[in-house]
């Protein structure tokens, strides 16, 4: 494919993705040296919405079904790639505790099978900041680790970079238009004609789709605020991460003394979101209500939006009407621990291709296709 557009000659690619955030770079280094591809991300900078405000804990207990299954594999692979190349990309994950508390029928509801019940006292031994009487049980899980999202990040550019991925920042989509059998796009300075662009703007992929005259999906992005907080009497570093099993709050240990979160999930519009006055003063009167942390000053705060369909599953796979127009989106809050996983089964159907899919000749997981797309009421 060639075609040319006001910016001269067109790059020519197989798979344009769009963000530049952990979905999309996770994509580019699976598909590096597979096919041709390019990265648009609109910001002057990679992974600098969502994707650099997490939390960097991956649970395998956190969400349904096809989420932990998404959960488990991207661990495996982040295992065998520290494995393998240790020296190259440093420490990518490793063991950290997640443990819930709450009310003996909320941790009930919450806890997954594989989780370690607690009474107060055990929990309290774990993590002896723990106020008495702040809860009634606890659940365990051993199975959490923590991930290093900077490094992971930039492990999955090397591997673009270094397989021929084009990357560009600071070059926002701002027109598309079908032809023939791909796409046109102009973003920043930069012209493409792509035969498939990936949709991974995060909380704008709603937009994006109706600048490509694709209809919406109906993906929610919701604030999730956080910071961290330097405490007079640090935690050993070796304390589970705490969340509520309401969903109220959660804190873990951080080398600057906490990370702390009032884990809210408030329906937002899609913007460059920023901590509102007096919400890290409530987290941390919450937080305090539960946990002896004497913090003794804010580090750091932000807000990142998780985005989500009304389903709260991640939505993967082509548009069931826009040829060459494919989803990998609405990741809400399991955007890191379902990366790779998600970045494995995007690839092998854009690989593939849609008619290959539609005609059942490349086979495709149960898991992938509780995310496709189609599900979606909204187009049906």
């Amino acid at each position: 494919m060639t075609g040319t557009n006001s910016y001269g000659s067109a790059n020519d690619v197989d798979v344009l993705i769009v963000g530049g955030g952990i979905a999309g770079l996770s994509l580019a280094a699976e598909l590096a040296g597979r096919c041709r591809v390019a990265l648009v991300e609109a910001e002057p900078s990679l992974a600098y919405h969502t994707s650099a405000r997490s939390a960097q804990q991956l649970i395998p207990s956190y969400g349904p079904a096809p989420v932990q299954e998404l959960t488990r594999r991207t661990l495996a692979r982040l295992a065998a790639v520290q494995e393998e190349a240790h020296d190259a990309v440093g420490r990518l994950a490793w063991p950290s505790r997640f443990m819930l508390v709450g009310t003996e029928a909320e941790v009930a509801e919450e806890s997954h099978a594989g989780m370690q019940r607690l009474d107060v006292g055990q929990a309290r031994a774990l993590v002896p900041v723990l106020r008495e009487g702040a809860f009634e049980a606890a659940a365990l899980d051993t199975d959490s680790v923590r991930t290093d999202a900077t490094a992971l990040l930039a492990h999955h550019e090397r591997t673009a970079r270094a397989g021929g991925v084009a990357v560009h920042v600071g070059s926002p989509v701002h027109t598309a238009q079908r032809v023939g059998e791909g796409w046109l796009v102009g973003a920043g300075a930069e012209g493409f004609h792509a035969a498939n662009v990936v949709n991974a703007a995060g909380a704008w992929a709603d937009d994006l789709a109706v600048l490509f005259g694709v209809e919406r999906l109906g993906l929610q992005p919701y604030r999730r605020t956080a910071a961290l907080v330097s405490l007079a009497r640090p935690l050993d570093p070796d304390t589970p991460m705490v969340a509520a099993a309401d969903g109220t709050w959660y804190f873990r240990p951080d080398a600057a003394g906490a990370l702390v979160s009032p884990s809210e999930a408030e329906p937002s519009r899609a913007e460059d979101a920023v901590p509102r006055p007096g919400d890290i003063e409530r987290t941390l009167t919450l937080i305090r209500s539960v946990a002896d942390l004497e913090v003794t000053g804010v580090v750091k705060a932000w807000t990142g939006l998780r985005t989500s369909p009304k389903d709260g599953l991640p939505v993967l796979g082509f548009d069931p009407e826009a040829p060459g127009f494919f989803w990998l989106a609405g990741q809400g809050g399991y955007g890191f621990q379902t990366s790779s996983a998600m970045a494995e089964e995007a690839a092998g159907q854009l690989l593939a291709g849609r008619d290959a899919l539609r005609a059942g000749t490349h086979p495709v997981s149960e898991t992938a296709r509780a995310l496709d797309p189609h599900r979606l009421s909204v187009r049906q």
